[in-house]
């Protein structure tokens, strides 16, 4: 095959991906969300974080194959921010950063969009559907936040989030899609709410997201050692596992040290005595204790799914001895999901 890298001519002798050529001739995408470079963070096709203008289209490089005649651009800021959305729905219960007191209210309260694409692997993931969808069209962050301000004034909610797979991934979609759901809802009932693994979330990140209009972000770390981590998440590399854990919890400490005024904090973790003991629990909670008493702890049950259909869903009363266990530590408001509904403090 001849393909063209910025009017360079190349020839290609076996088939292989936009990014593995790339990376073959000596480019570097990124290993954390820019503006200014494609990031390969997924690299399942939905998050587009790693798009580049590939013979006159926005492509997401990590799973277009190379086609005799390509013509490859690397020049980001060409690349129209594109995502792949689910949604939106209105949602009863919201997520780890909707406070708890409006989970009880048994009605409407947020209106959300999924995104496709994360940097996780979670084998029990419980949005696998939305997570690993690299066929439906993607749409740009205008487009989904004319569709989420729409779903806010037929169900009459205040709250919109996003979720995921990991919204963070694509830095550029995300801060666009923020900037024009706040245009939108200049208001101030208006609640955006960002639900993020965390791993992702670095200081001038939060910076950038609170200024363009975030109130509320929910943290979920997975959990308290790194040998946790791997198994949650499926990253088996052990520096990279580290980083990321390291990079959620300092996400709350700096949300709590500069932001605490302004945003509703939530921090989730996922539980299921198959891959965290009781006594990771405890510490999670005295750690989290030792940031802020204060922040909102949603315990997640996790059930069979995906490839991990051998997990046994928590009781609810497993649940109830866990929400005993983090209170002990000192959290003055710990909320349990479980299969009869969300009990909270």
């Amino acid at each position: 095959m001849k393909v063209e890298v910025n009017g360079v001519a190349y020839e290609v002798n076996r088939k292989m991906t936009v990014k593995e050529f790339l990376e073959s001739i000596g480019y570097e995408f990124s290993d954390a969300p820019s503006h200014d470079k494609p990031a390969a963070l997924c690299c399942t096709g939905g998050c587009y974080a790693c798009s580049l203008m590939i013979s006159g289209q926005v492509k997401p490089a990590c799973i277009t194959m190379l086609e005799d005649g390509m013509k490859i651009d690397t020049d980001y800021s060409k690349v129209k921010p594109l995502r792949i959305v689910h949604g939106p729905q209105p949602h009863t219960v919201g997520g780890k950063a909707t406070p708890w007191w409006y989970k009880r209210a048994g009605r409407y309260i947020e209106v959300a969009i999924w995104v496709a694409g994360c940097n996780l692997r979670c084998p029990q993931c419980q949005n696998f559907d939305v997570t690993y969808d690299r066929w439906s069209k993607p749409i740009t962050p205008e487009e989904a936040a004319l569709k989420v301000s729409k779903a806010r004034r037929i169900y009459g909610v205040d709250r919109m989030a996003i979720s995921g797979g990991e919204p963070t991934l694509n830095r550029k979609w995300l801060i666009q899609f923020f900037k024009k759901l706040k245009e939108l809802n200049p208001d101030d009932k208006a609640r955006l709410h960002l639900d993020s693994n965390g791993t992702l979330l670095t200081e001038d990140y939060i910076d950038e997201l609170v200024e363009v209009g975030v109130t509320d972000i929910g943290v979920e770390p997975k959990g308290l050692y790194v040998k946790t981590f791997m198994e949650i998440t499926d990253i088996r590399n052990e520096s990279l596992a580290k980083r990321y854990l390291e990079t959620s919890w300092r996400a709350i400490e700096y949300i709590c040290e500069r932001h605490i005024d302004k945003v509703f904090l939530g921090v989730g973790l996922p539980y299921n005595s198959a891959f965290i003991t009781l006594d990771e629990v405890r510490e999670f909670g005295e750690k989290l204790a030792s940031i802020n008493k204060s922040v909102q702890l949603c315990v997640l049950d996790y059930f069979p799914a995906y490839k991990r259909l051998d997990l046994v869903r928590p009781s609810p009363f497993e649940m109830l001895k866990v929400k005993r266990v983090l209170e002990s530590t000192g959290l003055k408001n710990v909320i349990v999901q479980t299969s009869i509904g969300h009990i909270g403090p």
